[in-house]
């Protein structure tokens, strides 16, 4: 495992998320839909888990709201972290990259989802996967990009 490789994955994680994010936004913005509340949900979920009491419930909605996105940064940042981690030097085919990252990231907030029981990803409309699968392949192609781009020119993916 290398830390250099551990940073530029969490560098390319980083820029992975502000793709899924500039997608997701999209995706609101093109077919008028609301904002997901399963971020804020899951942090709900979260803190009666942990036992942590986040306030009284007007300033708690504030902190799940403001909490919800960043644990998505958590995940996409250290999925990221995690990859750079495990391909040290090795070389990968940049579509397969893309695959594997975008996969991770959407397999570990999905399961999560499933895991708290905010959502049931087999009961999820064609509609409903496209939506999700949409921005996690940006987040797959830029964080992919990005690692390539951050790796000595004879390491890049190809």
């Amino acid at each position: 495992m290398s830390a250099s490789g551990a940073l530029n994955g969490a560098i390319a994680g980083a820029v992975g998320c502000s793709a899924l994010n500039a997608a997701g936004y999209l995706d609101m913005a093109v077919r008028a839909r609301p904002a997901s509340s399963t971020p804020e949900e899951t942090v709900r979920q979260l803190a009666k888990l942990a036992h942590v009491d986040l306030g009284p419930e007007d300033r708690a909605v504030n902190r799940r709201s403001g909490l919800g996105p960043v644990l998505g940064y958590v995940i996409g940042i250290g999925a990221g972290a995690a990859f750079g981690a495990l391909a040290g030097s090795r070389r990968a085919p940049s579509g397969l990259v893309t695959v594997l990252l975008g996969g991770a990231v959407m397999a570990a907030s999905a399961g999560s989802l499933a895991a708290l029981r905010i959502s049931d990803p087999r009961t999820w409309t064609r509609g409903d996967w496209i939506a999700d699968i949409v921005p996690h392949l940006a987040y797959g192609m830029a964080a992919a990009a990005t690692f390539s781009r951050l790796r000595p020119p004879s390491t890049r993916c190809r």
